[in-house]
């Protein structure tokens, strides 16, 4: 994107558009191409016990992740890490990752794709999907076009079983 034609990009939390799930709600802030976001960037609050998103990478972009509050629990290859309140990840392009709220936990963490693309009709996408608004095979015909491309990972099952065991 050239610099030139770049303008602040300013959303009030007041008027924000928010999607959500049952145990979730995603605040959409910016996304790239609209109102000359370079970027694309949204906050994302989950209940204790959410799941967030399965095992999946992007070709194009890297995801950052910044825990404003409470934890959350994130695949990035094949370690699972707890990130904390102010802990900060940087995932490249290519490399499987997956996220939930941390058992016993609930987490509010600000997502940010670099180089962006549009993305808020995915997370809208996601929303119905959970909601039984829209069917998964959707998410799944969407992935070249949101670069979201899913992939199985035993490692996070794993995870995601133990952290049901203990609740």
């Amino acid at each position: 994107m050239n610099t030139a034609t770049q303008k602040p990009v300013l959303t009030r939390a007041a008027t924000a558009e928010t999607t959500s799930d049952p145990s979730s709600v995603m605040t959409l802030l910016a996304d790239c191409g609209t109102d000359g976001s370079p970027i694309t960037s949204y906050r994302s609050t989950f209940a204790k016990g959410a799941v967030g998103a399965p095992a999946h990478f992007h070709t194009r972009a890297s995801e950052l992740f910044f825990v404003i509050g409470g934890e959350l629990q994130v695949l990035v290859g094949d370690k699972v890490e707890v990130l904390g309140a102010g802990d900060f990840l940087l995932v490249p392009p290519h490399t499987p990752h997956a996220f939930a709220a941390a058992p016993g936990s609930e987490a509010d963490v600000l997502f940010v794709f670099t180089p962006g693309m549009p993305r808020f009709d995915y997370l809208r996408l996601l929303g119905r999907v959970m909601r039984g608004e829209a069917s998964p095979q959707e998410i799944k015909d969407s992935s070249e076009l949101y670069d979201n491309h899913y992939v199985d990972s035993p490692r996070w099952r794993a995870a995601l079983e133990t952290a049901a065991a203990q609740k």
